[in-house]
């Protein structure tokens, strides 16, 4: 992507991420004139045990295959998580890329017939967050979830979708960690490259989030959104892969405040009945 080296993701990883770690958060005493955020190159070198000229040679590409326990090493000082370690592991040379075929993604017919049974907010999504196939709920749960539409485009550029998150910040956050995750070493992946270009020009905090090199998984949880018409819902949110796309599915918990709004919700939006006809796109979006 632009605004990194694709040949040098290690060093541009270890780079965004020793900025985000601060010297209180290492153990050094605060103090001097400090030019950079985050902690120098030097000092990371110093607290993983590398000679800071090596560590320089890492961030600069100019070694791409360090062993297993300096990784580790600088996985302790970056203060990484177990999805960030694995993902800073699998940044090395070690292991050669396996030339892939691009193939179109596509939504199995019995899926279809799946999601138009469904009675909750359901659709199925591709690696970009593509929206390739939805329901009559979940699209009566956000417009924004017919297919065509872009879950992460929509996020950062729609300002009802905004509205519609409550806690915009942390989807944003989780969203564009999510896509470096399932990026990869896809860098060259035509839907990727136009998707993060686009988002890179149009939006800002896209710019901010994709500049700290976070990574993360996106898969079950619990979210409030806050639904122009029925208000408050908590729903908890499953994913489930079948073969090359993901489908989603939204649920409350039963009997609660938020099944009564969703059944509401169904009832002003007509779908209780099944006759409602199932969202699907004429041509799948190509990728």
């Amino acid at each position: 992507m632009k605004d990194e080296d694709p040949g040098n993701r290690l060093g541009s990883y270890l780079r965004a991420r020793r900025e985000l770690v601060s010297p209180a958060q290492a153990g050094i005493p605060p103090g001097g004139n400090r030019r950079v955020p985050g902690l120098r190159r030097e000092e990371v070198a110093l607290l993983a045990g590398i000679s800071p000229d090596y560590y320089l040679r890492l961030e600069r590409g100019r070694d791409k295959n360090p062993s297993p326990q300096v990784l580790e090493a600088l996985a302790g000082v970056l203060r990484l998580d177990d999805t960030e370690r694995t993902y800073l592991l699998g940044l090395t040379a070690a292991r050669p890329r396996a030339p892939r075929r691009k193939r179109p993604e596509h939504v199995p017919a019995r899926v279809h017939e799946l999601l138009a049974h469904l009675q909750i907010p359901a659709f199925v999504e591709g690696r970009a967050f593509d929206v390739l196939a939805s329901n009559p709920m979940a699209v009566a749960l956000s417009p924004r979830l017919r297919p065509g539409r872009n879950r992460l485009r929509s996020l950062l550029l729609d300002p009802e979708e905004r509205a519609f998150q409550q806690d915009w910040t942390r989807s944003t956050a989780d969203f564009v960690a999510t896509l470096r995750t399932t990026i990869g070493d896809d860098t060259d992946d035509p839907r990727f490259v136009e998707l993060v270009g686009e988002l890179a020009l149009s939006s800002p905090r896209f710019r901010t989030l994709w500049a700290r090199h976070d990574v993360a998984t996106l898969d079950g949880g619990t979210t409030t959104v806050n639904h122009p018409v029925v208000g408050e819902l908590r729903l908890h949110r499953d994913k489930l892969a079948i073969g090359d796309v993901i489908l989603v599915v939204y649920y409350p918990d039963k009997g609660s405040d938020s099944d009564e709004k969703l059944r509401l919700l169904a009832s002003l939006a007509g779908t209780e009945s099944g006759d409602a006809a199932l969202d699907r796109p004429t041509d799948t979006p190509h990728h």
